[in-house]
């Protein structure tokens, strides 16, 4: 069966209601372990059905935001969401206080108990109508991005078509590229900072409603953030600036250079060569294909897993009108499957998103056994590690991708990989610092992201550009929108993901693919530290971590002659 034909239907919340409250209470009756596992066996169940349920009506609206049907079905989510999530607070809570807990503890992963802790704590029925509003500012959102046509060299195109024009090697295309994309967000100015703004109060009423000081605290229980604290976080963020600023700024004077600027503006950051940036040689349906092969070299299971994608078309790349921008991947329980979204343009982030989210695809393919639907992915900073590491992974089959740039390509994605780091830590700075002033106005908030921009990203010269100078970069980033203080988790992700890019190709490690395939084997049902441990990574949180590794990623990129880079 195709994607294409996997039903949805509208769950009739009445009776989806009835009958799981009735297992609920079988769960809270249980007095022994059989009796108790029947009922939880039965509300994984129920809660896969409406999982897929919701998921198949998210991508569908994600590829289609004019799609007059699963708009409708969108807001109908966005509305029934908060009551779905009324009735797995009460499951949390009969899990948690069943007489037979200890028994259940012995074969349910103990991230499941976990969960259920953090949940119980972030939610209450008379805050319904926030989190309904939460929702449908989220889609409000992604509706305003997908809506960008902005007319340009001769045709019109959307946010994510724009940016092989950033890449131009003509400087003069790159900064018009920059000052219509830019225009975009100008023209709209009012409505992103209406959406955020009640974005802001409505998440702080939530946080306050429910006995936090405020929206940070809410959020990083709600991330499921076990093995760390918001103090570690903070010291992390510094060790960054410290440390991981001065590289980057090294790689950014390289690339000045390199290209004979005698000053270089933001809108000069995307091109990192003077011949141009390493590009796909091929069609989408050729980088598919090629991709095919490379995951049936690489192991047995990556190409039982590939295989499976394209035979069930579970792969929707092409970036077209009404399309959300972005990439992600997600899971359809009932049919055991994993979904890629993407938006090609033709640059080398066609590749980066392909196997990106094929490492996520790969980890929840790889963890079907998992009836939980909370736990089939982990926690967002382990679940990362899996999709940037296999960015890394796959660097052997990159000449079938970019030909005679493939070395272009390792150093532009080695360099951007550590580029990120403090771009990273500056939009979890930034939202701790909204949500921590959530009186600010929209001026404030810019204010705020400029100044932190200035600190972590000093290369980002706005003074061609001064509507950007004014602080609005960060309307791009959907996460600040959508999923706030999912952000963070990239970096430490990415930490972890060069130890294991050091392991495959500077010491060759024979146990690394073995250590990878163990991390996705037991999907959400580890904490971050204890994947780690599976993995045999350092801590990013450790003493020394952040400077080996940097140190490692650094050595590599100065070994490389400029003469290989023209």
């Amino acid at each position: 069966m195709n994607f294409a034909d996997y039903t949805y239907a509208r769950p009739d919340f009445a009776t989806y209601k009835e009958a799981y409250l009735a297992s609920v209470a079988q769960l809270q009756q249980a007095l022994t372990l059989e009796e108790a596992k029947t009922a939880v066996d039965q509300l994984n169940h129920y809660r896969s059905q409406v999982d897929t349920a919701m998921n198949l009506a998210s991508i569908r609206y994600s590829i289609d935001t004019n799609d007059q049907f699963y708009e409708k079905e969108d807001a109908w989510w966005n509305d029934y969401l908060p009551h779905f999530e009324s009735l797995d607070f009460q499951f949390y809570q009969a899990l948690l206080a069943s007489p037979v807990l200890t028994e259940l503890k012995t074969i349910y992963p103990a991230t499941l108990f976990l969960f259920a802790e953090s949940r119980v704590k972030l939610f209450d029925e008379k805050l319904i109508p926030l989190f309904q509003k939460e929702n449908q500012l989220a889609s409000d959102y992604n509706k305003l991005i997908a809506s960008a046509a902005i007319e340009f060299a001769g045709e019109t195109r959307n946010l994510p078509q724009m940016t092989p024009f950033t890449q131009a090697t003509d400087r003069t295309t790159r900064k018009k590229a920059a000052q219509a994309t830019t225009a975009f967000f100008v023209e709209n100015e009012e409505k992103f900072d209406a959406i955020y703004d009640e974005m802001v109060n409505v998440r702080d009423q939530i946080a306050k409603g429910l006995g936090f000081d405020n929206y940070v605290q809410f959020a990083d229980v709600k991330m499921n953030r076990w093995d760390y604290n918001r103090p570690m976080i903070e010291t992390y963020r510094k060790e960054i600036l410290e440390k991981v600023v001065p590289a980057a700024q090294t790689l950014y004077q390289r690339q000045q250079t390199r290209n004979q600027l005698d000053q270089m503006y933001n809108y000069d950051l995307g091109l990192v060569y003077p011949s141009g940036n390493a590009k796909p040689q091929g069609t989408p349906e050729e980088l598919v294909a090629h991709a095919q092969v490379m995951y049936h070299e690489l192991s047995p299971e990556t190409g039982a897993f590939f295989d499976f994608m394209k035979e069930h078309q579970l792969l929707d790349l092409l970036s077209k009108p009404g399309k959300q921008s972005g990439g992600y991947c997600t899971y359809i329980a009932d049919f055991q499957s994993p979904f890629i979204f993407a938006n090609f343009n033709g640059t080398s982030g066609d590749v980066d998103v392909l196997t990106h989210e094929a490492g996520h695809a790969f980890q929840c393919y790889e963890s079907r056994w998992i009836k939980e639907p909370e736990i089939v992915f982990p926690n967002f900073e382990s679940c990362e590690i899996h999709s940037m590491s296999m960015e890394f992974i796959a660097w052997p089959w990159m000449e079938g991708f970019f030909k005679e740039q493939t070395a272009k390509y390792k150093f532009a994605h080695l360099g951007d990989a550590l580029e990120f780091l403090p771009y990273g830590v500056l939009v979890d700075h930034f939202q701790q610092a909204v949500y921590e002033n959530p009186q600010w106005s929209p001026a404030e908030r810019k204010a705020c992201w400029r100044k932190l921009e200035k600190q972590y990203c000093p290369e980002r010269d706005y003074s061609e550009i001064p509507d950007l100078d004014r602080g609005l970069f960060w309307f791009r980033q959907g996460h600040i929108f959508q999923s706030p203080f999912y952000y963070i988790d990239y970096t430490l992700a990415q930490v972890c993901a060069f130890q294991f890019w050091k392991r495959f190709h500077v010491d060759h490690d024979e146990t690394a693919w073995s250590d990878y395939l163990a991390i996705c084997q037991v999907g959400g049902t580890k904490t971050f530290l204890e994947i780690l441990d599976i993995a045999h990574l350092r801590s990013p949180f450790e003493a020394g971590a952040l400077d080996d590794t940097i140190a490692a990623v650094s050595e590599y990129l100065a070994a490389v002659p400029e003469s290989d880079l023209n």
